[in-house]
């Protein structure tokens, strides 16, 4: 039997403002079980920045619930959900979001330094090791991001993003800011992650990529209107 990583039932987001009340998710209801790839597609404003922002506990539903693992993670506190985020999930952003001041090692080191249970420095160099290995950039280690290329940096943020050994990794328009060749570069390398048994959830406008995917999901509203396996 699969194993299940994630389940939402019944998820809303309302924004509300003095005015008027946004509707940014209507009755969501998504399963995720591991070793998937699903892409998440679908026109400006459909909610799907949103949904990802629900999944990454960056943010609370206004109602429904939300299991990752079996535990309810549908209303946390800041620091519940912060500490949740950086044990079960990965985050690979469209503007890399990396830190200049910091070396490649120590940016993909920075998770595990702020883990509750703290992470001995001998084990956060095996694993920064590790994750260097797997995205072929161990010799850029005591570079500085801004002395990288954006598909070099790419590259970084995916090692950071699996060094904690996430339960799921959220991709945000992984490509979003390279040119195609370095964009198909990486949509391989998640392909290859997803094919070792990462579990992987990913935001595009890209259809090319979003095809890529083993089960794509289509949002118009706030509702998954379509769901292909692919």
């Amino acid at each position: 039997m699969r194993e299940l990583t994630l389940n939402m039932t019944d998820i809303t987001k309302v924004y509300s403002t003095e005015d008027m009340d946004t509707h940014a998710l209507r009755g969501i209801d998504l399963e995720i079980y591991k070793g998937d790839f699903v892409s998440i597609c679908g026109p400006s404003g459909c909610g799907k920045s949103t949904l990802l922002s629900l999944l990454g506990l960056l943010d609370m539903p206004t109602s429904g619930k939300y299991f990752i693992g079996g535990t309810d993670v549908s209303h946390l506190n800041l620091s519940e959900a912060a500490y949740i985020r950086n044990e079960k999930i990965g985050f690979i952003f469209q503007s890399f979001n990396l830190i200049d001041e910091l070396s490649v090692f120590d940016n993909i080191a920075l998770p595990l330094r702020y883990r509750r249970n703290k992470v001995s420095e001998k084990d956060i160099e095996k694993k920064v090791t590790e994750c260097l290995q797997i995205v072929d950039m161990t010799h850029r280690a005591q570079h500085k991001p801004n002395q990288l290329s954006g598909g070099q940096q790419q590259r970084i943020a995916i090692a950071r993003a699996l060094v904690g050994n996430p339960a799921l990794l959220l991709v945000d328009e992984p490509t979003g800011n390279l040119d195609s060749r370095n964009g198909d570069a990486v949509m391989e390398m998640l392909q290859q992650l997803n094919a070792n048994g990462t579990t992987l959830c990913m935001v595009t406008h890209d259809p090319r990529y979003a095809d890529m995917a083993g089960r794509k999901l289509h949002l118009l509203d706030g509702k998954i209107i379509d769901s292909q396996t692919l």
